[in-house]
């Protein structure tokens, strides 16, 4: 979903877990990294490294799948991924990224590696 919602582009994209069975075998890393995307796991037994990824599922639970009822799993999936992709990647501000929404965070930090790593002439 990310490569799809960045227009195939994965330079920098990381993909951070815990350290559950579903994110260890050796296939899932040799997938990320034939995607290019950069794997990140929390250490072990540290709540902490989570911190973010806590935060969105709370905050997802709280404004958006606890105030509503969905008749299937199907609708649930298709509304929540809309909410991410129309609402909280795009427009939802966080005080983690300076106030800034994910997608305009993630431009930013972009263009400036791409500043930063353009040979000098």
């Amino acid at each position: 979903m990310a490569t799809a919602t960045r227009g195939g582009r994965r330079y920098g994209t990381i993909f951070h877990s815990d350290r559950g069975s579903e994110y260890t075998p050796e296939a899932y890393n040799t997938l990320l990294n034939r995607l290019g995307v950069v794997q990140s796991m929390g250490r072990l037994g540290s709540a902490l490294d989570n911190a973010a990824a806590e935060s969105f599922n709370s905050l997802t639970k709280v404004e958006y799948i606890h105030p509503h009822h969905f008749a299937t799993r199907t609708e649930a999936r298709l509304k929540i991924a809309t909410l991410i992709t129309g609402f909280y990647n795009p427009r939802r501000r966080h005080s983690a990224a300076g106030g800034l929404p994910p997608e305009e965070f993630e431009q930013t930090i972009t263009e400036a590696r791409e500043v930063s790593t353009k040979p000098r002439v």
